[in-house]
């Protein structure tokens, strides 16, 4: 790309890696697993890292370098590396950077394999977790110890869209010389850049609105150069790669990631709005209404509010599942981001197997719905809530 001081759209767009001999307009696939070497000495030196060239496709790929490199250019970061998922990335970057003894403090709102990671793989290595509840932020000094390294957050959260304010965190970090690590899912770096406020590494499922279609597989983490280093090394060792595939498809996506995030944050809100006024909800919550507790932390740190959208329906469990059935339009999925509007009820699915205590840790209510709100037409998402809700 010629153009330095581009927009982001320009930037998704035109990033490109360099075109053969073949002049393609958009970029080629590159399904190979290895490449070859011009003599002796060139492969002497690319194993020796004197060179920049691709050698396996395990460590790097055409078709992936582009995609880090967009992700790159989007979130304001020095280097980056792609995963097959998005939990790859997760839990390859804590156990690149974290050692046997070494002390997490994260918000308690974390998606349930990341919570899982936490408490149940990383202590076998001798690595712990402390957590913090959203509205008690403040409380995050006395949580770090001398063997603290990362804070970790999700913002906003999953499944009750939270938010964390990203300028207090990246404060806390820098002034007790953590690692700020920010999963950016929910918010794409269209929405929300992390790095701007402190965080150094920032996370995404990729399979989520980067994709957009629901399609394919992929994780990705970006940031300071040093720490990418050290995830580079340890995932061209223990294997995590994104396929090339996969690679050209969240690139190719990338394209669009504007356009599409506008509409979804454009129907998101619509939907939050019409429900707030619905006589079988008691709440709703979504970043850019201003009912939201924390509305004015997410007009600071986000551009638009994303595509999620969480509200309670009198009834408790069942009246979620009723809702479930009731639904004609909606898709009922555990996915998220997908240009198809999804629907899932955390209580009786994918946090069932928490207590009520636990989930009301983390604002999880037995009638808490989740609502990923996608591309189709607004007047037919909103009748088919409505119907349902009935």
């Amino acid at each position: 790309m010629k153009a330095i001081n581009t927009h982001f759209e320009t930037k998704a767009i035109r990033t490109q890696i360099e075109r053969t001999q073949f002049l393609e307009h958009s970029s080629p696939l590159y399904l190979t697993s290895s490449y070859v070497f011009e003599d002796a000495e060139d492969m002497r030196a690319s194993f020796a890292e004197e060179k920049e060239r691709n050698i396996y496709s395990r460590f790097t790929n055409p078709n992936t370098s582009e995609f880090v490199d967009k992700i790159c250019q989007l979130e304001g970061a020095e280097s980056g590396y792609a995963f097959a998922t998005g939990m790859s990335a997760v839990f390859s970057t804590f156990a690149a950077l974290l050692e046997s003894g070494d002390h997490i403090v994260s918000a308690q709102s974390v998606f349930g394999s990341t919570h899982t990671l936490f408490t149940t793989y990383l202590p076998k290595w001798n690595i712990n977790t402390s957590y913090f509840k959203v509205d008690e932020a403040d409380k995050i000094k006395s949580l770090i110890t001398p063997n603290t390294k990362i804070l970790y957050a999700e913002t906003p959260t999953n499944p009750a869209v939270d938010i964390l304010d990203l300028e207090f965190l990246g404060n806390i970090a820098r002034r007790h010389n953590l690692l700020l690590v920010i999963d950016n899912c929910f918010a794409t770096p269209y929405l929300q850049n992390p790095i701007k406020f402190g965080a150094d590494l920032v996370i995404h499922s990729a399979t989520k609105l980067i994709d957009g279609q629901g399609r394919v597989l992929g994780g990705v983490t970006v940031g300071r150069a040093d720490l990418i280093r050290e995830i580079y090394l340890f995932s061209r060792n223990t294997g995590p790669a994104l396929s090339p595939f996969n690679a050209w498809i969240l690139s190719k996506s990338l394209e669009t990631l504007a356009v599409r995030v506008d509409r979804h944050c454009e129907n998101a809100l619509k939907v939050a709005q019409v429900l707030e006024q619905h006589a079988n909800i008691i709440l709703v919550k979504y970043p850019f209404l201003k009912s939201h507790p924390q509305y004015e932390i997410a007009k600071k740190q986000m551009r638009q509010g994303g595509n999620i959208v969480a509200f309670e329906i009198k009834g408790g469990v069942e009246a979620g599942r009723k809702f479930l059935d009731s639904l004609q339009l909606c898709s009922l999925s555990a996915n998220l981001g997908d240009t198809r509007t999804i629907v899932t009820h955390p209580a009786s699915t994918t946090h069932s197997k928490l207590s009520k205590e636990e989930r009301l840790e983390v604002s999880i209510t037995d009638g808490l719905v989740r609502v990923s709100v996608g591309l189709e037409h607004i007047d037919d998402i909103i009748n088919d809530l409505k119907q349902a809700l009935q």
